[in-house]
Order: C-alpha cells, then sequence, then structure tokens
C-alpha cells in the first residue's frame, strides 16, 4: 500500500514516533476544514462539528465500540488528568498501580492530578510486564486504580490487556488503557474488553498527526462522572447561552470542555477512516516483518521474540554498538532512532521485506 502514503526517498522505519500521511490528506482536509471557511458566507461551525463526529465514528468502527464514548482530547496527558480529577473513588488513601516502563508523561500527569496523600505504586522497570503473573503479584487487595499500557513504547513489550482487565476486575480495581503505542496496529475490542477507561492517540501507528487523542469511557460510568475541567462543549446544549445553567452533556463529550481544537481531527479521521477498514491486516503485515527481521539478526533483538508478546515495535542492541548503528543507517538512508535498550524499529502497512533485509544486511556487516 505504499502507494497510498506519503514517503521520503529514504527507508522510513519510525513510526513508533510519527506514521506518514496519506496521499490524500491534504485534499481531504481542503475539503473538510478549508472549504466550509473559505468558500461559504456562513458560520462554518456546522461542518467543522461534523468533523468531530466522523472522529468518534472512527474510533467506534476501530475500536469496536460506540461513539457516544469517546471524547475528543488534546494529548493524553491531558486525558488523563481530567479523568484522574473526576473519579470520585480516589482519596488520599489510594493506592494507584503503574509500570516503571510507562511513558513518563503519564507519571508526571498521575502525580499532580492525584488527591494529596494518595500513592502511586510502580511495578519495578526489570520485572517483565508481558507476564501476568507479575500483575498478579502487584495487584493487591488496597490497590484502587491500574494503569496498564497495551504496548510500551522502550522494550516493545506487550501487556495482556485482557487478563490484567480482569483480574483487576476480581478486586474491584479500575482500569485505565494507554494504547497510544498500540492503536492501529494492535486490535482492540473495547466492548468485548470491558475496561473502565482508555486513552490514545492518533499520531503513530493511525497516521492521523498530532493533537488529535481521545478518552474513551465505559458505559457504566459516564452518567456518575462529574468532571471539573469544563466549558461550554462538555454542556448538554453547548448553544444554550445562559451563564447561570450548566448541565453536563450525556455522552463521554462531558469532558471536552471550551471552544474545541478541529484541525487535527480533521486529518485524524481521514486516517482512522482508513485504517478501521482495513481491520487486521495491518498488524499481520507488521507480524511477518518482524518475523523477518528476527530470522534475520537473532539474539540482536531483544525485544519479545513471542508474538503474543511483542507489540509492532522491534528494540534491537546491534553487534556493532548502538551509535555506530545510528551513524550506519543514517548514512544509508534509513530512518530509525534510538533508546536505553537499543534501537527502535517499527515496519507499517507500507514498508516492506526489502526494507528490513536493507537494515538487517546493514546490521549484520
Amino acid at each position: 500500500m505504499k502507494h497510498d502514503f506519503v514517503l521520503p526517498s529514504e527507508t522510513y522505519l519510525l513510526n513508533h514516533s510519527v506514521g506518514r500521511p496519506l496521499k490524500t490528506a491534504e485534499s481531504s482536509f481542503r475539503q473538510c476544514y478549508l472549504s466550509p471557511w473559505q468558500d461559504s458566507g456562513r458560520e462554518p461551525w456546522q461542518a467543522w462539528l461534523e468533523i468531530i463526529s466522523e472522529f468518534q465514528c472512527g474510533l467506534a468502527q476501530l475500536f469496536s465500540s460506540n461513539e457516544t464514548q469517546f471524547c475528543p482530547q488534546v494529548n493524553l496527558s491531558s486525558a488523563l488528568t481530567k479523568l484522574i480529577m473526576a473519579l470520585p473513588e480516589l482519596n488520599q488513601h489510594s493506592v494507584i498501580l503503574m509500570s516503571a516502563q510507562d511513558f513518563p508523561s503519564m507519571g508526571f500527569a498521575m502525580q499532580k492530578a492525584l488527591p494529596a496523600g494518595a500513592t502511586i505504586r510502580y511495578i519495578p522497570e526489570d520485572e517483565d510486564i508481558t507476564n501476568l503473573s507479575v500483575w498478579q503479584q502487584h495487584l493487591t487487595h488496597d490497590v484502587d486504580l491500574v494503569f496498564v499500557s497495551q504496548a510500551y513504547s522502550n522494550t516493545g513489550q506487550l501487556a495482556p490487556v485482557s487478563e490484567i482487565v480482569t483480574l483487576a476486575k476480581q478486586h474491584q480495581i479500575l482500569t485505565i488503557v494507554d494504547v497510544a503505542q498500540s492503536a492501529g496496529v494492535i486490535p482492540l475490542h473495547l466492548t468485548e474488553l470491558d475496561a473502565d477507561f482508555m486513552i490514545g492517540s492518533s499520531v503513530k501507528w493511525l497516521c492521523g498527526g498530532p493533537g488529535a487523542a481521545y478518552l474513551w469511557i465505559n458505559e457504566r460510568h459516564i452518567a456518575r462522572l462529574t468532571p471539573k475541567d469544563v466549558g461550554w462543549f462538555s454542556h448538554e446544549n453547548p448553544f444554550e447561552f445562559d451563564i447561570q445553567h450548566f448541565v453536563y452533556h450525556d455522552s463521554a463529550l462531558k469532558f471536552w470542555g471550551g471552544t474545541p481544537s478541529v484541525a487535527p481531527y480533521a486529518f485524524a479521521a481521514h486516517s482512522i477512516a482508513y485504517f478501521a477498514k482495513l481491520g487486521c491486516q495491518l498488524r499481520d503485515h507488521n507480524q511477518q516483518l518482524i518475523d523477518l527481521l528476527i530470522s534475520k539478526l537473532g539474539d540482536q533483538v531483544v525485544s519479545p521474540h513471542d508474538p503474543a508478546k511483542r507489540s509492532g515495535t522491534v528494540i534491537i542492541n546491534p553487534t556493532m554498538g548502538v551509535e555506530a548503528a545510528l551513524a550506519a543507517c543514517s548514512d544509508a538512508g534509513i530512518s530509525i532512532d534510538a533508546r536505553a535498550h537499543g534501537l527502535r524499529v517499527s515496519p507499517h502497512i507500507y514498508n516492506n521485506e526489502s526494507d528490513v533485509l536493507k537494515l538487517a544486511e546493514l546490521l549484520n556487516k
């Protein structure tokens, strides 16, 4: 599907950071966002708000849920902050479980949003978060909420999300699932999973650019939650214009806030619709290319070799050394990056065997 995307001349394997745009993204943006603004003498808000509806519907199709359960957010940190501040169960005695491998911004937001005195308990970084027994050990009776990333950006590991959610339910522990590193490449059926909350973004595998994040609320929580960070688009009727009368929206949009940003969602809605139609094709293609890379590099691949435990990203500790490998890749026109455990490589639907073989040949020199 290379012909569908705007690709650089070099070999691009940085999809864990930013996915490449669709060739149709620019014309779609012009039609749905700019045209109502430029070509009409009427106020464009009605057309712009239809973009948000399309964004919600695309997410509902992608994640097998209902569009009323999704609320647009600027980024995951903002979504998490709004959510934590709206949970009445959390108080100065609460205990929250997350992994030391979680993206730092999630820890930062959690630390500042929680009530004073609440405790964040971290699963140590050296423990295997792909192993359910590790989660069983840490999901003790005193934990009130567990934050779990479906995929971990620096290790290429995949958490057993379904089993963790089931275990948490047994202990009456609330669950927040982070799909920032997995949305689009790792299927997730939210209705079947039945987690309490989910946060995600569009910038990576969904190729939707930054600024189009989202918050998903399980239906059992929508009516009872009363977010504090609100605005006129959190109101059941944003255009009522009565400053003394506020009633929360009856959907997840109660978490929306003030005058919304629209442009990022125009790009994201277009790309999400594309990937929602692909089903499991991206996951299958990604895993085939990862298998090929592992077959060529062997133990240089330090992320999980087991398909059940690996995400869409491969972590490589090259024999030649990380710095030498980065320099060699740069010279060869191969776009990758590195973190603490080695090189990060993420093959997308528009990558092919020749991209992977080019990288493997270089690293095996």
